[in-house]
């Protein structure tokens, strides 16, 4: 037991270490043309310099699109005009998170769906993790965030480099509480595979009998 303490709190650790790092005030000081439009959610401006030429895919000093930058700060009329000006909805920024993660982590579902609507693909892979959008909401108790990536067909059995599912992770990275249950709920009932161990060959159900969540051994038996 005590092992697993020290094990989760090294990944925990880690986490923190990799986690999104929005644009600071010393970015959004630098920002021009669309990056700028992009954090301050000016639609129209952004429409007029896509048409006057700004490369819409350009890169900030930590490879965020335009279209990371809007995610960021929660735009989606930014975001929208962004993707109709041909943006690549599934790039990645410099610590592997594409719009539909970053919206994941937010707890955005509206931003979620719009992302997915657009073309972000629910499925890529990403952070240093290689994990998914569905495993990172899952990690966070994101219910809501989950049942829209679920419904898009994100997939549900997506096993990560540190040998997690969502599934897992919602018990092993979760508090217990009514968040994270409602997590596991939605996962089990669209058929995320409750046999899938961690690298271990711990089963979600285990995990959560060690922890001694009943609500979640329920769900999971």
């Amino acid at each position: 037991m005590l092992r697993l303490l020290i094990f989760t709190a090294t990944l925990l650790f880690g986490a923190i270490a990799h986690a999104q790092t929005p644009p600071s005030a010393s970015d959004i000081a630098s920002y021009t043309g669309l990056h700028l439009a992009a954090h301050e959610g000016r639609a129209d401006d952004i429409t007029r310099l896509i048409a006057e030429g700004a490369d819409v895919n350009a890169r900030d000093g930590s490879d965020r699109t335009p279209a990371h930058v809007a995610a960021f700060a929660s735009h989606d009329d930014a975001v929208t005009a962004l993707a109709k000006g041909g943006v690549d909805m599934n790039a990645l920024e410099n610590r592997l998170y594409d719009v539909v993660t970053i919206a994941a982590v937010a707890n955005d579902p509206e931003l979620v769906s719009l992302a997915i609507k657009l073309g972000n693909k629910p499925d890529l892979i990403t952070s240093v993790y290689d994990g998914t959008a569905l495993i990172a909401a899952a990690h966070l108790g994101h219910h809501q965030v989950v049942a829209r990536l679920v419904a898009s067909g994100a997939p549900l059995d997506h096993v990560n480099n540190l040998d997690w599912t969502a599934l897992i992770e919602a018990v092993v990275l979760g508090d217990g509480g009514a968040d994270h249950i409602e997590t596991v709920r939605i996962l089990v009932e669209a058929g995320a595979d409750k046999s899938i161990g961690d690298r271990d060959g711990v089963t979600p159900l285990e995990h959560a009998e060690r922890r001694g969540y009943a609500e979640m051994v329920a769900l999971l038996k």
